[in-house]
């Protein structure tokens, strides 16, 4: 009688045995076509058409507003230099003074937006260590002006007044196709010889904005009082706060030709 009973426990023992290899090998099985199946269904980002699946566009510009509180343009391509039209000597020499000054940056194609545009724009990403946030579409001149007026000026101001070397700058707007209101002007930043700064992030980690300083902030405002004053050595128009309402979070410079050499500096 014991030998029956444990053949009958061998037996319904090797049958649960025979059931989980099947369960294992049909649940392996189902994993693997329902991989199979989703895979193949997962849709392939059509760049062309569907922005919304796609993070960042390489190249693409965010919204420029035609001042820090209004936006003005709408984001468009970058479209590489074309293949080299032979550019004058005064470009190339400029391009020259770029690299000298550590400027790194890319050529776009010709600008051509009515009667906007730059004949040779430059983009530019960085001054030597110091990030432009976002990248600013330039002439040449400008950015060869601007760079200048970072490494001889801005710089050695940030050591003297607080240690630091300069990390980021943030500007709000460089070339925007627009006019300069209520004057029905063409504003220096359709030509690309303007750029508008925001804030100044140093290295150790102060962030400063350029808005005028409360009362008691008298290193911020010596240091931003000396950005004023310096940039009038480099640019023909310098105006931020304190100038007029739409000018009171920012520094516009640009490189207007003026007769008699006529600098407004504000």
């Amino acid at each position: 009688m014991a030998g029956i009973f444990r053949a009958a426990f061998v037996a319904v023992r090797q049958t649960r045995r025979a059931r989980m290899v099947a369960g294992a090998l049909a649940i392996a099985a189902i994993s693997a076509c329902t991989t199979g199946s989703v895979l193949s269904l997962e849709p392939a980002v059509d760049v062309g058409s569907q922005t919304s699946a796609v993070p960042k566009y390489a190249g693409m510009q965010s919204l420029v507003p035609s001042n820090p509180y209004m936006t003005a343009a709408y984001p468009r391509m970058d479209e590489p230099m074309a293949p080299p039209e032979q550019m004058p000597a005064s470009e190339i020499d400029c391009r020259k003074e770029l690299k000298r000054l550590g400027a790194v940056y890319t050529d776009l194609a010709p600008i051509r937006e009515g009667q906007c545009g730059i004949d040779y724009p430059v983009k530019v990403s960085a001054i030597g260590s110091i990030q432009m946030k976002p990248a600013a579409t330039l002439t040449c001149d400008m950015a060869a002006t601007f760079a200048g007026w970072t490494r001889n000026e801005l710089v050695p101001s940030a050591r003297w007044r607080y240690f630091s070397g300069v990390k980021t700058i943030r500007q709000g707007s460089s070339y925007s196709c627009r006019r300069i209101a209520g004057e029905g002007v063409l504003s220096e930043h359709g030509k690309g010889n303007a750029l508008d700064i925001m804030s100044i992030e140093l290295s150790n980690g102060n962030d400063i904005d350029v808005r005028k300083p409360g009362l008691f902030a008298f290193r911020t405002r010596g240091f931003l009082n000396t950005v004023r004053a310096d940039g009038c050595q480099y640019f023909t128009t310098v105006l931020g706060p304190g100038y007029n309402y739409d000018h009171r979070n920012h520094f516009h410079f640009d490189i207007k030709n003026r007769k008699n050499g006529y600098r407004a500096c504000r």
